[in-house]
């Protein structure tokens, strides 16, 4: 069109060029293509002096010809849609909106069907809305364009565009259930409107529903993928935590922008995140190379180094983190993560503590009460996990005063009274448990988490049926997937295993991901363990092996189980290792490779691992009795007996849903054994 018009330019006679320059008013016609013609002319001519203006910094002269030509070009023809958009754009990149403004209301006046004239009204109130020296949205304004675009839509109802800016108005005014409306008709007219998709998906995700955000970014990015949308699918799989998709997003998105850094870090994160560790190494390696100065990027290697157990790298590039520049809270906290990971718990705490007393303040802003908050927390579930539960009580009750009566507290006050009753519960005082949980129950009687955690208290004590039925309670109409999972666990405290099984087909039906699925594999596994239906169970572990071969809790727990069982002993090595390499820390799984080497009649070593075992969860009575079978096979007769003295005191402590009487009656009578025994080499 440009190039046509300078042709026109140089084509024309010296008189044309002065009559572009004063555009009379035309002679009289009744020529439908005389109209036309001078209509194209006139739009070439704006658009000639619309480049000349841009060239020559805006020159007012050259301006005003420009829409004195694009005027007499919609006189001519007001049907041309082109014309009206660009001489909207004009007016809104000169700032020349009370003119565009009166000259819409003259067409509107003229004919109010003028759908074009509404739409640069429509563009003008929109552009107008935050152009106050207040800086905040002009609600006049907004009404008035909202107005025009509801009026465009209603005659022109398959104007996807418009509708596409009218939910994105309905958004600008907090009415997010006419926003919908307003995108899912966009949808309706143009299946493929990417922006449509993206706006709703962004809407979505505001609201906190990341499940609509990523089926309409799914649906955006399948048809017509950018790296602007791949990144906000990304972001979203990242608030459901499901890292793995949004690393493969991201991935994309990279291969679409290579030199972008932004997506290439969030990249890099999400591979991390989701156990990607070689990967993630890789791709950090190359940004340290393209930025050497970064202290952020030696710090991620640190913390992949140390979630594959090279304590020695991670603290390296730690140390390297810090020569960068690396300082205060985050690096003192990722040193404190690497003692835990070390298993230097007591160090951790230590050190945890330290800087929640650095930073104890009378009073403290947003940013540093969400710190502190984390803090709190941090500190309360590592004492608690060291078994230090009065320090671990005390970091919860300062978490739930800690932002008072604010509304930020409504949220942290029910998850600060959740964390208190579950210490009650881990340390077995089942009684302070249950009467924390009713006094939370009556404070937050709405609050999800509380009510779920009341529950529990009550299954703790045996109440299974008042437990079911608070579960059931949670659903409004038919149970959710998460509710029937609750509602599993609370009948498997109760040992009703066939309501059980049943609230686990009804949540496998729910189920759609790979990873909801295999969760339910592991709980039906568990299930039949407890069932003694092993057979069953060693082939619920299996499904739950081929679809994740490193979830190290079903390596962990099926070896166990072949080990107890005395059956196929190296391929239970091998499952409960794999495990170990996961998380060498971990009391259980130590527990588990003890048994197995006790099975295996490696004596020495299963007391090594047993004992280590015990240093991490020593008030569980299965860790107590394993030794003790270990020192009596060792013939360490008195020791045996001290193990399976503790073993029976944590049976009897334990609450009455996860005692095995079973399994209590073998280790009294090992003990009543073991003790004629001692009694009978005393006498000799």
């Amino acid at each position: 069109m440009i190039r046509l018009a300078k042709a026109l330019l140089f084509l024309a006679p010296l008189s044309c060029t002065v009559f572009a320059q004063t555009v009379p008013a035309p002679a009289e016609t009744n020529a439908p293509d005389a109209n036309k013609a001078g209509a194209y002319y006139n739009f070439a001519m704006g658009r000639l002096y619309t480049e000349l203006a841009a060239s020559e910094g805006r020159q007012s002269d050259y301006v005003a010809k420009a829409i004195q030509h694009y005027k007499e070009a919609l006189r001519l023809d007001p049907s041309a849609s082109i014309i009206f958009e660009e001489l909207t754009d004009l007016y809104i990149q000169t700032g020349r909106l009370r003119e565009a403004t009166a000259q819409a209301e003259d067409m509107l006046k003229q004919n109010p069907e003028n759908l074009d004239a509404r739409r640069m009204l429509g563009r003008i109130y929109t552009r107008a809305l935050g152009d106050n020296s207040s800086g905040k949205i002009d609600e006049g304004n907004l009404k008035r364009a909202i107005e025009q675009y509801q009026k465009i839509t209603e005659k022109e109802p398959k104007d996807a565009d418009s509708w596409v800016m009218l939910g994105r108005l309905y958004r600008v005014s907090n009415d997010s259930p006419a926003a919908e409306k307003a995108f899912k008709a966009a949808i309706q007219a143009d299946p493929d409107n990417e922006d449509a998709l993206t706006q709703m998906a962004v809407m979505y995700a505001e609201l906190g529903d990341s499940k609509r955000a990523i089926e309409m970014l799914q649906s955006a990015t399948s048809k017509s993928p950018n790296e602007r949308s791949l990144a906000l699918l990304a972001d979203q799989y990242e608030q459901v935590q499901d890292y793995k998709s949004a690393a493969e997003v991201l991935k994309k998105a990279l291969e679409m922008a290579p030199d972008n850094g932004r997506i290439a870090r969030g990249l890099a994160q999400d591979l991390m995140f989701s156990d990607q560790l070689d990967e993630a190494l890789k791709l950090y390696g190359q940004l340290a190379t393209e930025e050497p100065r970064d202290p952020q990027i030696p710090m991620s290697m640190s913390e992949i180094y140390r979630a594959q157990h090279d304590f020695a790298k991670s603290r390296e590039f730690l140390t390297k983190a810090k020569t960068l520049g690396a300082e205060g809270m985050e690096v003192r906290y990722q040193e404190i993560k690497l003692l835990e990971a070390e298993g230097k718990n007591d160090q951790a705490l230590t050190e945890l503590k330290a800087i929640l007393d650095e930073s104890q303040r009378k009073t403290y802003s947003e940013t540093e009460l969400r710190r502190r908050e984390s803090l709190l927390e941090e500190y309360g579930v590592l004492a608690r996990n060291s078994e230090k539960y009065p320090q671990a009580l005390e970091a919860f009750r300062q978490m739930g005063t800690l932002y008072g009566d604010s509304p930020a507290g409504a949220k942290v006050t029910p998850r600060a009274a959740v964390q208190v009753i579950e210490t009650y519960r881990q340390s077995k005082d089942f009684a302070s448990a249950l009467r924390e949980a009713d006094a939370a129950l009556k404070k937050f009687p709405e609050e999800r988490m509380v009510r779920v955690e009341h529950a529990t208290a009550l299954a703790d004590m045996g109440k299974i049926d008042d437990a079911a039925k608070e579960i059931r309670g949670l659903a409004s109409g038919e149970p959710d997937r998460e509710t029937l999972i609750a509602l599993a666990q609370v009948y498997e405290k109760g040992k009703r295993f066939p309501e059980m099984g049943k609230a686990l087909d009804d949540a496998e039906k729910l189920s759609t991901s790979d990873k909801e699925k295999e969760d339910l594999y592991f709980m039906r596994g568990a299930m039949y363990e407890r069932m003694k239906k092993y057979d069953d169970s060693e082939a619920a572990f299996r499904k739950v092996l081929a679809m994740n071969p490193g979830n190290a809790s079903a390596l962990n727990y099926l070896g166990y189980m072949l080990a107890d069982r005395n059956v196929k002993l190296d391929e239970a090595q091998q499952m409960v290792k794999k495990a170990l390499d996961t998380d060498p820390e971990n009391g259980a799984y130590l527990d588990s490779m003890g048994w197995v080497y006790f099975r295996q009649g490696k004596l020495d070593e299963a007391q090594g691992l047993l004992q280590k075992a015990l240093d991490k969860i020593g008030s569980d009575p299965t860790v107590h009795a394993h030794l003790g079978d270990v020192y009596f096979k060792l013939g360490k007769t008195r020791e045996a007996i001290a193990q399976w003295q503790m073993s029976v005191k944590e049976y009897q402590t334990a609450s009455q849903a996860d005692a095995d009487p079973d399994e209590v009656a073998k280790v009294k009578k090992k003990l009543d054994e073991a003790q004629v025994r001692l009694a009978q080499e005393k006498k000799k």
